[in-house]
């Protein structure tokens, strides 16, 4: 069975680098399959055509069950064929039989990014690449096309933020539903747009801290270092004094620094080992 190159044959050995790690660039669909199995050869040629037709949107990978035995068992592969699809190294949709080719167009069309969100994806590798009108013109196109579309406007927000561009971001945050994941970020960012204003207007570092060592309980003036250290992404520091903001005084700014902190977490991720150690603190002392 020859391989191009949306149809590719993979082995236990490159598992983690031609399914896992590609499908953060695009799905990766994954037939499980054996030669001596009647419904593969049904379903086989199905998957190959769709792969060559949708033109790399996906790729297909091929794993002979009876080679890899470790994959198989890994995934809990009990009949075949069995077919499972990943995006961002994690198993999003599957499904286990020979299937006629409508249906199974349909399985491979649910998995794709709508051309929305491939056009999101093209304005946030403009932007990095320092091509802010070009990516602004995409964001605005997505937002005229869908005004729904949350994630298009959290991307959107983060674009303008970056550049100092807050009571655009703004306008583009206020239309995102509270009680929502999205909304939940948009809290986020709004704390994020405090930050870098506060930290823009506010005094200087050695004034704060000269205040500080006058007074330890000078609430602003801690508020007004953490949101400073933050914006300089020093946020060790920041954080630890949007801690204490949070001990001395939750309500401070309508609990700014405990918005503030969600804030840094989200931009380090839930890996790094600063939001590992203050969310466990912060959590220590809101639910002791």
């Amino acid at each position: 069975m020859g391989t191009t190159p949306y149809v590719i044959d993979v082995n236990e050995q490159e598992f983690q680098s031609k399914v896992l790690a590609k499908s953060y660039e695009v799905p990766v669909v994954v037939d499980f399959w054996a030669p001596w199995c009647g419904p593969c050869r049904m379903l086989g040629p199905t998957l190959e055509q769709l792969a060559e037709e949708f033109g790399g949107r996906f790729v297909l990978a091929k794993v002979n069950t009876d080679q890899n035995q470790g994959l198989a068992m890994r995934y809990g592969i009990q009949g075949i064929p069995a077919v499972k699809a990943f995006r961002n190294g994690q198993i999003v949709a599957e499904f286990v039989g020979a299937q006629p080719k409508p249906v199974v167009r349909r399985f491979i069309e649910q998995l794709l990014p709508s051309p929305e969100d491939e056009k999101l994806a093209e304005a946030q590798r403009l932007a990095s690449q320092g091509f802010d009108e070009r990516a602004e013109a995409l964001f605005r196109e997505v937002m005229e096309q869908n005004p729904d579309h949350w994630d298009g406007a959290l991307a959107f927000a983060s674009f303008l933020i970056n550049r100092n561009r807050f009571d655009e971001a703004r306008d583009v945050l206020a239309r995102l539903p509270e009680g929502t994941p999205q909304g939940q970020r948009a809290e986020q960012l709004l704390a994020e747009i405090t930050m870098k204003e506060q930290a823009a207007k506010g005094p200087g570092e050695a004034a704060l801290r000269a205040r500080l060592a006058e007074n330890p309980d000078d609430v602003e003036a801690r508020f007004a270092l953490a949101n400073l250290l933050s914006a300089q992404e020093r946020y060790d520091e920041a954080l630890a004094e949007f801690l204490e903001v949070v001990k001395r005084d939750r309500t401070y700014q309508d609990d700014g620094a405990r918005k503030a902190m969600l804030a840094i977490f989200e931009k380090l991720g839930d890996e790094h080992p600063l939001t590992q150690e203050y969310r466990s603190k912060l959590a220590m002392f809101l639910y002791a």
